[in-house]
């Protein structure tokens, strides 16, 4: 974490607090954008860190991907931090936010990874989740030397969103893409709907972008970032091909999930990803599977 790569006119920097945060910093010298804020009980020190990197300059945007409580929490901390900061999301983003349900869920499960830190007692903001400008597909947010496209990207949510920078060739990419491991594979992690996800892997393969920023991984540049998106395709089908086999011999989604963790539980994934939240997310993905692609067994 902290690695700082240059792309062209910008500089992008890992701001990250928490492995499996997901905060960096795209910076052309002028303006300052933070994708993604990470999780609630690292909000304080994250601020922290963006205001050592920029010292007297502002944070002038947000842009977040999805309404996640790993993604999104940090932001409210950021928003108090730097009051004229806008944070950037999808319109269905920002109505999650404003549900107290879907709040009190983000505060639990933020409250049980900070614990699995050794945090049991740290500033509650998340009643402060806010959009200062929510986006629809196809939107123009013009940041002054630059303007970024968003691009809606469902499947991992309804709310996930991309923001793609056609005169850099940059895509701030979403975790509908799917989970990096660092080396060769890609989790999928479509949650709420499976060939939404598959339609959205094709639309950024046609955006043809020259670079890649992955959350909770980084910058993947020129073939890398063709070959995560080749690779995030087709671990999306082999594993929805995997599930229905297994679900055809009557395997239960219980060892569907166990024997899932002991394929891609290992290295890198698991300092990014909370086991608890892995195995959710997975028990989550075969039951879309079996509703998708097996309704008759639904």
């Amino acid at each position: 974490m902290g690695e700082e790569k240059e792309t062209d006119r910008i500089r992008i920097v890992d701001l990250r607090v928490h492995p499996g945060d997901s905060a960096f910093l795209i910076d052309d010298g002028n303006t300052a954008i933070l994708y993604d804020s990470g999780f609630a009980f690292t909000g304080n020190a994250l601020c922290d860190k963006v205001e050592a990197y920029l010292g007297n300059r502002v944070l002038d945007f947000i842009f977040l991907t999805h309404s996640h409580y790993d993604h999104a929490l940090g932001s409210a901390y950021l928003k108090r931090r730097y009051p004229d900061c806008r944070i950037v999301a999808g319109k269905h983003a920002a109505a999650v936010f404003e549900k107290p349900s879907a709040r009190r869920m983000m505060r639990e499960l933020d409250q049980k990874v900070a614990a699995s830190e050794g945090v049991t007692d740290y500033e509650d903001l998340i009643d402060r989740l806010s959009v200062d400008l929510t986006v629809e597909d196809g939107d123009s947010i013009d940041t002054g030397a630059f303007v970024f496209e968003a691009i809606a990207l469902p499947g991992h949510t309804k709310c996930s969103f991309g923001y793609f920078c056609r005169s850099l060739g940059l895509l701030l990419g979403a975790e509908t893409l799917g989970v990096y491991d660092g080396a060769s594979e890609v989790l999928p992690a479509y949650l709420v709907d499976y060939q939404m996800a598959l339609a959205s892997i094709e639309r950024v393969l046609s955006l043809a972008p020259k670079a890649i920023l992955v959350p909770h991984y980084g910058l993947l540049e020129g073939a890398l970032a063709k070959r995560y998106l080749l690779r995030s395709r087709k671990s999306a089908e082999e594993t929805a091909l995997w599930i229905v086999t297994e679900l055809s011999k009557g395997v239960s989604e219980q060892e569907i999930v166990k024997a899932y963790r002991e394929r891609v539980y290992h290295g890198y994934i698991r300092t990014i990803y909370p086991v608890d939240a892995m195995e959710l997310n997975t028990g989550i993905m075969v039951s879309l599977i079996r509703r998708e692609l097996m309704p008759d067994q639904g």
